[in-house]
């Protein structure tokens, strides 16, 4: 991109109006995805909004001001969370983005001290696409089941009616991902909710109740550690959290190689690498602090400024700021909550399609030849084991399951299976 063509670069100031409309857009973008997370595993929207601002200003102070990027509620965690919270309650899912982010640090530290590419050499494509795809499959049967019953849980509540609410929002989003253009381009996600959200209401399956008794200021419901509850580690939460950081460092390595051509700097050299892994590992850390969803940077967010091409660090941290003060709106706290089950089954369906396909995208960008054995090999094992949900139970309490097993087995055989090709390990990530 050239630079005559930046409207207004990293560090420029808009006026208000800009600033205002131009952190709206943000917010719109980061908005559908964000509030999907903590639906799905059942912690507060309003909550994930203010983490996910509050994550997003730490970030930009970490950086140094110099990586205009949005963080939001990760879906690779959703697996893990509502493992842990099947486990051991609030204070044991609250711990996965807490670890989480302790890794980052870790990691964070090593590529400053050694650089980038022993990260790469532990996580090449042909390790990280399947396990990608392995997040995506094994959140199927939750899309699934969201988009068909009125109780997620119960199968004998079967509706088409509520059926039919999935459906439809699973073609309006496709529709708007397909057809729409500029900024709509990229917020399929939202649009999908609202058009959903609006079929569910003239079909009668909507209650207002709640929005109707919520008053317009409330305070979040904030899960404070020793406060509101007492954290309570269990080493299988741990375990199974690993192979996801795995997918997010890998996810967080791309997209600064893709916002570094966005905005014509090298993100990896200045501010540096280490410095946006531990602002990420940070956030996470942060937003466990205060019960949110663990976060990570916002692809979405990068679309938005490849087209507006309005890079400034300003704009990003308004967006945080209005994420924060929308997350005190009890108002539009009920108002997500009213949001029927099946709509965000709908959207569940294409996204955690999309993340499962993603990983397939990152083999096919790398040129990962699968006409050799071992790759072959290593691709087939990882997805059995991953989906199958095989697992090694060490003791009471340390399980090795599914998709953790899948990535240990997986990154063992890329190691001592022959033919490992170096120009294959250091490939970049998209």
């Amino acid at each position: 991109m050239k630079r005559q063509n930046i409207v207004l670069d990293v560090n420029e100031k808009p006026n208000f109006i800009q600033w205002i409309s131009l952190s709206l857009q943000h917010l719109f973008a980061m908005f559908g995805a964000t509030i999907l997370v903590p639906y799905l595993v059942g912690l507060s929207p309003a909550v994930a909004l203010i983490s996910s601002g509050l994550a997003t200003l730490s970030y930009l102070i970490i950086t140094k001001g110099q990586i205009p990027a949005y963080l939001g509620s990760s879906f690779a965690f959703i697996a893990p969370v509502i493992a842990a919270k099947a486990s051991g309650g609030p204070g044991t899912a609250m711990l996965v983005g807490f670890l989480a982010g302790i890794i980052y640090g870790i990691v964070a530290l090593l590529i400053k001290q050694f650089g980038v590419k022993w990260l790469l050499n532990i996580l090449p494509p042909i390790v990280v696409g399947p396990v990608i795809m392995v997040i995506g499959l094994g959140l199927a049967g939750t899309a699934v089941n969201m988009a068909m019953r009125i109780d997620p849980n119960d199968p004998a509540t079967y509706s088409s009616l509520h059926f039919s609410v999935a459906l439809v929002t699973l073609f309006i989003t496709i529709i708007a991902s397909m057809f729409f253009k500029g900024f709509f381009s990229v917020i399929p996600v939202l649009i999908g909710i609202v058009g959903g959200y609006t079929y569910a209401f003239f079909v009668g399956i909507v209650d207002f109740s709640g929005v109707q008794e919520a008053k317009w200021f409330a305070t979040p419901e904030l899960l404070i550690p020793f406060v509101t509850y007492t954290p309570d580690l269990k080493w299988s939460v741990a375990v199974a959290m690993l192979p996801v950081v795995i997918v997010t460092l890998s996810e967080n390595i791309g997209h600064q190689m893709v916002l570094s051509k966005v905005i014509d700097r090298n993100l990896l050299v200045k501010p540096g690498l280490h410095r946006a892994i531990a602002g990420d590992g940070f956030a996470l850390t942060l937003a466990s602090l205060i019960g949110g969803p663990p976060n990570t940077t916002y692809g979405e967010n990068i679309g938005v400024l490849a087209i507006t091409r309005v890079f400034s660090v300003f704009v990003i941290g308004g967006a945080a700021v209005l994420a924060i003060i929308f997350g005190f709106v009890g108002k539009i706290s009920a108002l997500i909550s009213s949001i029927p089950t099946n709509v965000m089954g709908g959207v569940s369906i294409l996204l955690f399609g999309i993340i499962a396909s993603s990983g397939l995208r990152m083999m096919v960008d790398n040129k990962v030849d699968f006409s050799k054995n071992r790759n072959l090999i290593i691709a087939s094992v990882i997805l059995v084991i991953g989906i199958g949900g095989a697992f090694i139970q060490v003791n009471e309490q340390v399980q090795i399951s599914g998709m953790a097993l899948a990535a240990i087995i997986g990154a063992v055989l890329n190691f001592v299976l022959p033919g490992r090709e170096k120009g294959q390990d250091e490939g970049q990530h998209e």
